[in-house]
């Protein structure tokens, strides 16, 4: 088991409704992270195919994650209800139809530490079977200041 720290620098909050196909791809990205200061919230927002049980194993296998289930309520509600139950500094949303590079957290980590953010958004990649992309996230000039 790994150890909990308390409280935990971030806390993962990952959605969950209808992605059974990608779920353990999901979760295996999160729990093979470099930087393990962190707790996970699985947020099975009544999900009617096999991703409650899924969660429910990944839960039996390790100490820092946790499992709401509840009545579906839309991603919006999930997100809510995860930031609820968080305990962590920093709060990190994952679908639980993606995954996350193994540096993620860490690189987060390096960036709060050194410049303070109060929000960090990554680029991400979009694939299809035909193609993948990088897609860049953009903000204005003017929303931000500094890196």
């Amino acid at each position: 088991m790994k150890k909990i720290y308390n409280p935990p620098f971030f806390s993962v909050i990952v959605p969950i409704y209808k992605v059974e196909k990608y779920l353990v791809e999901c979760l295996e990205s999160i729990c093979n992270q470099s930087f393990q200061d962190y707790e996970l919230i699985l947020v099975d927002d009544g999900s009617p195919d096999q991703c409650p049980a899924i969660c429910d194993e990944y839960c039996q296998k390790d100490e820092r994650i946790r499992v709401i289930h509840k009545k579906n309520g839309g991603l919006v509600e999930a997100r809510k209800t995860g930031i609820h139950g968080a305990k962590g500094r920093y709060t990190v949303f994952v679908d639980g139809d993606d995954w996350i590079d193994s540096g993620l957290l860490m690189e987060a980590y390096n960036i709060l530490q050194k410049h303070w953010a109060d929000i960090i958004a990554f680029d991400y990649y979009r694939n299809s079977e035909n193609f993948q992309e990088v897609c860049r996230f953009h903000v204005p000039h003017g929303y931000y200041e500094g890196e």
